[in-house]
């Protein structure tokens, strides 16, 4: 009679089965011997490894990211703030872990940094298509920067509905309008392609529901969503601006961006900025 052991070679009946014809269920669902033959390091320098790791793990969370967003915005069209809330909630974790992601390579020495950064070539992380598509959401939309994707024809297709369509902040202030605050047309009818752009009219609105919890209190909770969004955005380009300034001071970045300079001018910006603005008149 044959028994199942388990990793000890004891038997039991609580033993999980270890045969599996093919692949196991786990590898079948995460793909992990996929997502762990994906490095392929092109210098000698054994720390290209973490960062080459690092920076995937980035676009995994971005991934996540933008679905929350997706999921948030969508929700906020159909009316279903407490399906938006769930999801940006849950965006913050994943934000708090992307931000994470510099530890391994915040550190760095311009030395260290140097001894494979010529294995980047022109690569630079301003070339993410999913961060882009993250930017697109948060409003910040410029149609100049899907030419760097003209050469991937599904990316670049993707890239441009994205711009096209409504951002999350979009959604949120097409749904205060909806609610009877005093949203221009020219706000919620504005050029989708377009940067957003902060209106007095948008600021007055949040003013005023913020004023009166007790009368907005779900949209109370919806701004402060968004504010813990936004700054977790803020935190994540100050970190993205503190890595690069001990690794390569003010040098040129990689992919001929002005580096920190470009990284400075980013970390001034606040993104849902009326939510910041109203906060002085309450």
């Amino acid at each position: 009679m044959s028994h199942s052991l388990d990793a000890s070679g004891a038997g039991g009946s609580d033993t999980p089965n270890l045969d599996f014809a093919g692949t196991t269920p786990y590898e079948d669902y995460v793909q992990a011997d996929v997502l762990t033959h994906l490095q392929h390091p092109r210098s000698d320098d054994p720390g290209e490894m973490v960062f080459l790791v690092t920076t995937q793990v980035m676009e995994l969370w971005f991934t996540v990211i933008v679905h929350e967003w997706e999921t948030a915005a969508r929700a906020l069209r159909e009316d279903r703030i407490e399906v938006a809330l769930d999801a940006l909630k849950r965006s913050t974790y994943e934000l708090e872990s992307l931000n994470a992601s510099w530890r391994p390579i915040a550190q760095l020495t311009p030395a260290q940094f140097n001894a494979y950064r010529a294995a980047l070539g022109e690569g630079s992380g301003f070339q993410s298509a999913m961060y882009r598509r993250m930017e697109f959401l948060l409003g910040e939309k410029s149609a100049s920067m899907l030419v760097p994707h003209r050469g991937a024809p599904r990316v670049h297709a993707e890239l441009e509905k994205a711009l096209h369509e409504p951002s999350l902040y979009d959604e949120v202030l097409r749904l205060l309008a909806r609610r009877g605050h005093a949203i221009p047309d020219g706000v919620t009818e504005r050029d989708l392609s377009r940067r957003y752009e902060p209106a007095p009219e948008v600021e007055a609105a949040w003013t005023a529901i913020y004023s009166d919890r007790d009368q907005h209190g779900e949209l109370v909770r919806l701004g402060e969503a968004l504010t813990d969004v936004a700054e977790l955005v803020w935190r994540w380009r100050n970190d993205h601006l503190v890595a690069t300034r001990r690794a390569m001071g003010a040098k040129t970045g990689t992919g001929g961006s002005a580096g920190v300079a470009w990284l400075e001018k980013r970390a001034q910006k606040n993104v849902f900025p009326e939510l910041w603005t109203a906060r002085s008149h309450v």
